[in-house]
């Protein structure tokens, strides 16, 4: 087991939807996901679905509208 661990921030709750829709559709296809890296604009790290143990999703609350 590797024990990758990593850190993903989604700017919207809509663009975290595209992307967990992304994740179910290439595990049904034995396909590979993209999981973009908070720290390296455009840098991804590609893994396969069914390796993926668990996904924690916490809500980040604001004050400042960035819209």
């Amino acid at each position: 087991m590797g024990g990758q661990t990593e850190r993903v921030f989604f700017p919207k709750l809509e663009t975290f939807q595209e992307w967990y829709q992304g994740v179910v559709n290439a595990e049904n296809q034995g396909g590979f996901v993209n999981v973009p890296l908070s720290d390296l604009e455009g840098e991804y790290l590609v893994v396969r679905p069914q390796a993926v143990i668990g996904v924690r999703v916490e809500p980040q609350f604001s004050s400042v509208d960035d819209a």
